[in-house]
């Protein structure tokens, strides 16, 4: 007699469309009860079929689509991302597809070969796959060749972005989340009216005149150790990320800091996108860019104030650990680090419970 397989009961089946966007094509992945149907964004084909079921202690992903020879890999990668997604409790998917680019996908971590040979993706692995999420991956690691600026020795850093960096579908918000580089004739306007926000300028006092904030957007994009991001949901922009090269940064003196250490600042100056849905959907996304954004990169550090007790709560939801305080010349603050390999052995992308109910526009 074959093996019973038990179909699987949950997720119930829906009809909004998670996106993924491997390799730069776009995906919809819709789940009807066990079967995942992907399509292109343009629709010019039949979507593809894909059935998920249960044996015992896995789950196995089946490429059931006659209509074509195999799946391409973009198309691959989609169906991984969908199911992982919808069944985040899954730490390995046993793969039952034909693949052109086994040899290449082994090599990059997205697949591994089992006992009788079987191909396996497993969640930890996967989700370091810069080539999901970032809108432009770099194929290497750029070159390591140290640099002095202002006495810091260091290594010399990439040409910055411009344009989508990073995107992710939230399933919880039915949106897709993205970060771009900052385009100070685009964003000044709105940079200014954050920056003027009585809650946000509680915290970074940054109060003034558009005069003023195009100085400093100016000097962001001047810095090479600093990058300026806006956060967006569905194209509309909530908040501004600074993300930094901790080597370069005041954070440095505080701490053995590692010359791939990476650091971030962020406001949300959008009033109805501060509250726990949107924290637990930036904050884990932008800590999962900056791993993505370098293969090296093993930790990512915050300062926040040491009495913002919110805050600092929601970067421990959040896995950083607080390390200790000490003091800057402007405030008394509190070490968080985030290690690589919690992030993704825990699946720290995941939303915990407990997360708070708010994280206020803020510089940590």
């Amino acid at each position: 007699m074959g093996i019973q397989h038990e179909q699987i009961q949950e997720p119930a089946a829906h009809v909004t469309p998670l996106m993924s966007r491997p390799d730069g094509t776009v995906y919809l992945a819709t789940y009807y009860g066990n079967t995942l149907l992907l399509q292109t964004v343009n629709g010019e084909e039949n979507p593809s079929r894909w059935e998920l079921t249960r044996q015992p202690g896995q789950l196995k992903l089946e490429w059931t689509d006659a209509h074509s020879g195999m799946p391409d890999t973009a198309e691959l990668l989609a169906a991984l991302e969908a199911s992982f997604t919808n069944y985040p409790n899954h730490h390995q998917i046993h793969l039952l597809a034909p693949v052109g680019q086994a040899d290449e996908l082994l090599r990059s971590g997205v697949l591994v070969r089992g006992e009788n040979n079987q191909l396996i993706a497993y969640t930890e692995l996967f989700w370091q796959q810069p080539r999901i999420w970032l809108a432009s991956p770099q194929p290497h690691a750029f070159p390591l060749s140290y640099v002095l600026s202002q006495g810091r020795r260091h290594p010399l850093r990439p040409p910055k972005p411009v344009g989508i960096v990073y995107q992710r579908h939230i399933p919880w918000l039915a949106r897709t989340l993205s970060f771009r580089a900052v385009n100070i004739e685009y964003d000044l306007e709105r940079f200014n009216r954050w920056m003027n926000d009585p809650v946000v300028a509680a915290s970074w006092r940054e109060e003034g005149d558009p005069g003023k904030h195009r100085t400093y957007l100016e000097g962001i994009a001047a810095d090479p150790h600093v990058i300026g991001l806006i956060g967006c949901l569905d194209g509309e922009a909530f908040g501004y990320f600074e993300v930094y090269w901790a080597k370069e940064d005041r954070i440095a003196p505080f701490y053995d800091v590692d010359d791939f250490d990476r650091g971030w600042h962020v406001l949300i100056g959008e009033p109805r996108f501060r509250g726990k849905p949107f924290v637990t959907a930036w904050l884990p996304s932008l800590s999962h860019y900056l791993f993505l954004d370098d293969c090296r990169t093993q930790r990512a550090v915050i300062e926040p104030r040491s009495d913002n007790y919110k805050m600092i709560r929601n970067l421990s939801l959040g896995g950083y650990a607080n390390l200790k305080e000490f003091d800057f010349p402007h405030k008394r603050a509190m070490l968080g680090m985030l290690l690589r390999e919690r992030f993704f052995a825990e699946r720290l992308w995941i939303p915990r419970d407990g997360v708070a109910t708010s994280l206020s526009a803020t510089l940590f």
